[in-house]
């Protein structure tokens, strides 16, 4: 059977104008990441990301720490979903961001006050049916799964892939895969870690989730985050 993981980004730049860009911890983390892929043996004929940059520099970090000179596919989608509209839609005054980040402040813990107005952003956009929205989170879930399939097509009999990509898009089709539906999204979409791995495998019956969010790499580091 053929395998594909699909790798969350490191982290990005919360909180700062541009997100796209990794961290100082995200690049430790992409690091990591690739030498965990070499102590794992992991030699993917194919390798893809995603078009943001965020997944560029992790896969090149990783692929170089991991000691693959490799070309990196790009397909968008594995992009996450615009995750600055979806919380507009929710309160368009955020569309200013000094509001949003005063309206943090002002919580005394804006990461935790950040995660409940982000969970509640995205229950609106997941329940809606798309109105106000660029994409609806139903074609995010298809294009994502969608995503996948081409990449699982690609593969060879016992080829392996690495995909690196969002959490979004991963929650998507791990959830799409493990209950039939988009019903998990919001459940697994909260808990993914930057760097955790996502194994599919390949095989007669199609795509089938062998774990999901294994992130045993950052045990015992200070290395782990979510956001």
């Amino acid at each position: 059977m053929g395998a594909i993981y699909l790798v969350r980004h490191a982290q990005a730049s919360f909180g700062r104008s541009d997100y796209d860009r990794l961290s100082p911890l995200g690049e430790r983390q992409a690091e990591r990441l690739g030498e965990a892929l070499a102590e794992r043996g992991v030699k993917p004929e194919l390798v893809v990301a995603g078009a943001m940059q965020r997944h560029a520099r992790t896969a090149e970090l990783a692929l170089a720490a991991a000691g693959l000179e490799t070309t990196v596919d790009v397909d968008e989608g594995f992009n996450e979903f615009d995750h600055d509209q979806v919380i507009v839609a929710h309160k368009p005054a955020y569309k200013r961001r000094a509001v949003l980040l005063a309206d943090l402040a002002r919580t005394g813990h804006p990461a935790r006050a950040f995660q409940e107005m982000f969970t509640a952003a995205t229950e609106r956009w997941a329940a809606s049916d798309g109105e106000g929205y660029a994409e609806s989170f139903t074609d995010f879930c298809e294009r994502s799964e969608q995503a996948v399939r081409r990449t699982a097509n690609r593969l060879g009999k016992g080829e392996t892939a690495v995909v690196f990509t969002s959490g979004g898009p991963i929650a998507a089709i791990a959830g799409r895969l493990l209950g039939g539906d988009d019903g998990l999204w919001l459940r697994l979409n909260p808990v993914t870690i930057n760097t955790a791995i996502t194994k599919l495998v390949s095989g007669r019956s199609g795509l089938t989730v062998i774990s999901y969010n294994e992130h045993a790499h950052l045990d015992g580091t200070d290395m782990l985050s979510y956001r």
